[in-house]
């Protein structure tokens, strides 16, 4: 129900990723935490305390970090590699694809700063193509969860899982409304269920997501939520039977709408049960400095902007 989810405070979700990767490697010697200059921004500074030779600083060389990385699992070890998300992918893609996805090396790429809500740090960290890329790399998992509690969740769960994997989180401090027990690599959250409308969301939005939801319910809308933290691999049945009983969909993603989270819905629904869609992410730009949530109203990604966007495509059924 709608009215059951509530913020039960704020924190940013890096933060969940730094206490997961602690708990984590509590229960598992094997994890190595490396970074490339950033271990405070990373939320290490609790890992390294407690694990001092088990973490590896690799100074400004995120290519050769990752190659380290790729090393490390051939002894056995669960290297985790954290930096900023525009460093994680972007600056690395040829080390990831070649030294890491090519051979499924067991190597978990961490990155935190992603998406518009960085803010001020402007477009050149901004990072908005980083899912698109991850997810077209053979045997990655893609993870984008929703807040700090399902971000310590997801890190936990990857380090029990075999074979590589991107988790992106975010700077600001965001509404927690999801519980640690409730995620499932490769398992859709439905946050609730409706039938008119399909909101289908990921990391920072799915907090916005909710909000139109509740707005929309004002109107007499009656909304199916999903959380879609796994991009890949894809629930593709819990996207399915939502879309078939509202019969349209909205997708909304701190990314841009070409090559993201959208993308794959709508691969899912041409597929198998085509559906008007609309797509709320970035248009095809890069960001620009700022603060976080004005960012969002200024591109279109706030409460507002996915409410008027489901109205939008209930009309073109």
């Amino acid at each position: 129900m709608l009215s059951e989810i509530q913020s039960t405070g704020s924190k940013d979700t890096r933060s969940g990723f730094g206490d997961g990767i602690l708990e984590a490697a509590r229960e598992n010697e094997n994890i190595i935490a490396l970074t490339a200059d950033l271990a405070g921004s990373m939320k290490l500074n609790g890992f390294i305390k407690e694990f001092p030779d088990r973490f590896l600083q690799c100074g400004i060389a995120e290519a050769n970090m990752m190659g380290v990385a790729a090393g490390l699992t051939i002894g056995g070890k669960i290297p985790f590699t954290t930096t900023f998300a525009n460093f994680s992918t972007g600056r690395v893609y040829d080390q990831i694809r070649q030294s890491i996805a090519y051979s499924g090396k067991n190597v978990k790429i961490c990155a935190s700063h992603a998406g518009l809500t960085l803010g001020e740090d402007g477009a050149t960290h901004q990072i908005l193509e980083d899912i698109g890329l991850m997810k077209m790399l053979p045997g990655m998992t893609v993870i984008v969860p929703a807040d700090y509690n399902q971000t310590k969740a997801a890190t936990k769960a990857i380090a029990h899982t075999n074979g590589p994997v991107y988790l992106r989180f975010g700077r600001p401090s965001w509404p927690i409304f999801t519980k640690e027990e409730d995620f499932v690599i490769g398992k859709a959250q439905v946050l609730n269920e409706g039938t008119d409308v399909t909101i289908i969301a990921c990391g920072h939005l799915v907090w916005n997501a909710v909000e139109a939801a509740k707005m929309l319910a004002e109107k007499g809308i009656s909304v199916d939520l999903i959380n879609l933290h796994t991009i890949k691999p894809l629930d593709t049945e819990a996207i399915i039977a939502s879309i078939k009983k509202t019969g349209c969909v909205v997708t909304a993603e701190e990314h841009n709408v070409l090559g993201g989270m959208g993308d794959s819905v709508a691969q899912v629904a041409a597929k198998n049960h085509p559906v008007p869609i609309e797509f709320i992410g970035t248009q095809d730009t890069f960001g620009e400095s700022g603060k976080p949530v004005e960012l969002l109203v200024k591109y279109g990604l706030d409460a507002k902007s996915i409410a008027t966007a489901a109205e939008k495509v209930m009309a073109r059924k």
